[in-house]
């Protein structure tokens, strides 16, 4: 335990201090959001060589564990009627969403000679929920470890340039915040990616686009317990334990970060909490987004991403435009009346 703190501190106190100074900012420039600045810190640190190899663990640690933390304090702001009324809206468009970019992914990857495997985990990571969809789907069907590593880059450079380019695109559409933050979370790879995407547009997108996000995870399971089996079925004679890591082991039927997260609106639907109690965990839940998003940040190199093939590059893009189009139209269906 101590081992493994000394490893994480270090990058942990480095995101304290781009916090610090994203907040800094954003209380001289209102309309500025922390939550951006960290992001937008930890890609330019990490991008120009500013941050020591000891720091990324604890960078690594935020981008995810800290991130699930900052979801579940996000519970303590929402009631249950808020949640079913979003999360039972938004899931006419995960199901779109997941149907249409999944099948067709694999479809243009076959158009464009990319390897069936590859088609796959990126059609799970685009469809689900990135890096985690293609990890577990890696496990399920003992996929190629070279094929992995392809889709987890194409979800990385692509949700990263969602970051960016959906909020620009949600003002062009005058989109308003639930709308947006629907879209995001229906269309936007990994959760941390979808927290940013939100944030940037506005904070009051980022419930919204988590709720449906996280009704998305939520399909996962079933995706992969199909592919799994029918991997199994194709693998009878193999011998047996010859891959440890099937997906059953990468994979649990609910994250806990969603159960815990469901507790907190559970308790927050009571209405014990006190207004005093509520403003403060939002604060730490603004907190330990900020030192998420300096970790997903300090994360994105872009040199690493030009190592890609024209192919797979292609196969990325068309995939983003896809899950991106049949998004927006779904969510743009869905009365909403805001």
């Amino acid at each position: 335990m101590f081992t493994k703190a000394s490893r994480i501190a270090p990058g942990l106190v480095i995101a304290g201090i781009a916090v610090f100074c994203s907040f800094v900012i954003s209380w001289q420039w209102s309309s500025v959001s922390s939550l951006t600045v960290s992001l937008l810190i930890g890609a330019l640190a990490g991008n120009l060589g500013l941050i020591p190899s000891a720091c990324e663990p604890g960078l690594a640690f935020a981008s995810r564990h800290i991130l699930r933390i900052g979801i579940v304090l996000l519970g303590f702001q929402l009631s249950f009627s808020e949640v079913a009324h979003l999360g039972g809206r938004g899931f006419l468009a995960v199901i779109a969403v997941v149907v249409v970019t999944f099948f067709g992914t694999q479809y243009i990857a076959r158009l464009l000679g990319v390897s069936p495997g590859l088609g796959l985990l990126t059609a799970t990571g685009y469809s689900i929920c990135g890096v985690s969809a293609i990890s577990a789907m890696t496990g399920a069907v003992d996929g190629d470890e070279e094929d992995a590593t392809y889709a987890i880059a194409l979800v990385t450079l692509f949700g990263s340039i969602s970051i960016f380019a959906l909020p620009a695109l949600g003002h062009l559409m005058n989109m308003g915040n639930v709308r947006f933050g629907m879209w995001a979370g229906s269309s936007v790879h990994d959760v941390a990616q979808v927290v940013a995407s939100a944030t940037t547009y506005s904070h009051l997108s980022l419930a919204p686009a988590v709720i449906v996000k996280l009704t998305r995870v939520v399909l996962l399971a079933p995706l992969v317990a199909v592919y799994g089996y029918r991997h199994s079925q194709t693998q009878k004679h193999e011998v047996p334990h010859e891959h440890p890591h099937t997906g059953s082991q990468r994979i649990s039927l609910l994250p806990m970060f969603i159960v815990l997260f469901l507790v907190a609106v559970s308790v927050r639907t009571t209405g014990a909490l006190s207004s005093d109690l509520l403003n403060t965990l939002k604060q730490l839940e603004k907190i330990c987004l900020a030192i998420a998003l300096v970790g997903l940040g300090a994360g994105v190199n872009i040199k690493k991403l030009r190592l890609l093939g024209s192919r797979p590059i292609i196969l990325g893009f068309c995939s983003w435009l896809l899950v991106l189009a049949t998004s927006v139209i779904t969510i743009r269906l869905i009365p909403l009346n805001l």
